[in-house]
């Protein structure tokens, strides 16, 4: 890192490149598109399709599990063909399109728009968190922080976009609301293509980068089977995460319009996820700061452990507010805002530190591939969420609560038993950031 060599008297500390922001706001647009689409869809075909529940579940489940099955495809296509910047670009021409024609009534462009949005997942989503870490290849010091600063963007705006959605299906009617998440994403592409020269110097394809850089020793074959593996037990674990978390757009909503007493439209309470995301970040971050300087900062494998008992916890409450009434009748707001502080907090734990967790462990010439695996792994808890939550009107709302707490603790406990074995692959990947 001969650039970054200076005097003793000098600063050792770099500001974040320019292509942060510019990837920043390209996601903010993005997942306001996503988070627009999904605060509705439910409900869309729910009350306007007529759908029942488990054609719902079914529609919804596979669809976010497509969604993020895809990066597997779209990350080995950069990785090989396309490069990260144009598969950026490629990707998001789907999405737009997608959200556009789901702002049309005939059912054939309801399906059509899926299709187009799952397609164009598949090559932004990988992508765009494997070229932010590029941007990080002469300062490694600062991924981590990089990744959750790029995670408030997310949640920027997933929180301005249930706000948006609830208001124009409300007022105008639900293909306004589809509408104008097409509209985000056209603002995500005006971002990404006009300053796409802040990102440019990470657009480096693994084997163009397994080729330049020769200031590291490569990875053995071992050692190389050793970081796949340890990712593969990570991504096994945070399957049951997704599996949970995203029950927030699917029986979550039910809960919110049919179990509690508000007056709030029941998109709504998927803006408290995002709110809390932008309150909780700061203050984990300076937490995890503050036990870093102690030298008792848990790994990244362990805070993923951490995540999965705090999603535990948050179905524990909502076990409690279906026994307390919610079974059977309402109940107040708060047992489902307090869930979903619990399971922010989880959330925190987990999702920014897996992106910069796969970028740092990955060889680099899956490193693409890698991170749609990542995806993948969500994709299958995607699936799985729309599986379970099949079965709402079957049992208690307490009980489907309990499946997921039991869920969750038996995730955590295997990936504890499993994390002295990975440990040393990991720390081994983090401390030697530059070997492909």
């Amino acid at each position: 890192m001969s650039t970054l060599t200076a005097t003793a008297n000098a600063p050792i500390k770099h500001k974040h490149p320019a292509g942060l922001a510019v990837l920043f706001f390209t996601e903010m647009w993005e997942r306001f598109s996503f988070y627009c689409m999904l605060a509705i869809l439910s409900l869309y075909m729910n009350e306007s399709l007529g759908f029942d529940t488990k054609t719902v579940g079914q529609i919804y489940g596979g669809y976010i599990a497509l969604v993020y099955f895809s990066p597997l495809i779209g990350g080995f296509l950069a990785d090989r063909w396309l490069g990260f910047r144009r598969a950026i670009l490629i990707g998001g021409v789907f999405m737009g399109l997608g959200h556009l024609l789901l702002a049309f009534p005939p059912l054939v462009t309801f399906f059509g728009g899926l299709c187009c949005l799952i397609i164009g997942n598949g090559l932004f989503k990988p992508n765009i968190s494997v070229l932010l870490g590029n941007l990080y290849r002469d300062m490694p010091e600062k991924r981590d922080d990089a990744y959750n600063i790029f995670y408030m963007g997310i949640n920027v705006g997933a929180f301005f976009a249930p706000i948006v959605a609830a208001y124009l299906r409300n007022n105008l009617g639900w293909h306004y609301a589809f509408g104008a998440a097409g509209v985000g994403m056209v603002f995500s592409l005006l971002i990404f293509s006009v300053f796409r020269k802040h990102v440019m110097s990470g657009d480096v394809t693994a084997m163009k980068n397994a080729v330049t850089d020769t200031t590291q020793p490569a990875l053995t074959p071992q050692q190389e089977r050793s970081r796949i593996n340890a990712l593969l037990l990570v991504f096994g674990v945070v399957i049951v995460f997704w599996m949970a978390f995203h029950q927030n757009g699917f029986t979550l909503t039910f809960w919110a319009r049919d179990c509690t007493e508000t007056t709030w439209s029941p998109e709504l309470f998927q803006v408290i996820n995002p709110a809390f995301v932008l309150l909780f970040t700061p203050l984990l971050v300076l937490f995890w700061t503050m036990l870093r300087k102690r030298n008792a900062e848990p790994s990244t494998a362990a805070k993923i452990g951490i995540g999965m008992l705090l999603t535990a916890a948050a179905y524990s409450i909502m076990t409690m507010a279906g026994l307390a009434g919610g079974d059977t009748g309402k109940v107040g707001e708060s047992w489902l805002v307090s869930t979903y502080a619990v399971i922010t907090i989880g959330e925190l734990c987990l999702s920014p530190m897996g992106l910069s967790l796969v970028n740092k462990v990955a060889p680099a010439r899956m490193r693409g591939l890698l991170m749609g695996g990542w995806f993948a792994a969500t994709a299958i808890g995607n699936y799985l969420c729309g599986f379970v939550g099949g079965w709402w009107d079957d049992m208690p709302h307490s009980s489907f609560f309990a499946i997921l707490v039991f869920a969750s603790l038996g995730a955590a406990l295997l990936l504890f038993l499993v994390l002295k074995h990975i440990r040393p692959t990991i720390q081994e990947a983090e401390n030697n950031p530059s070997r492909h």
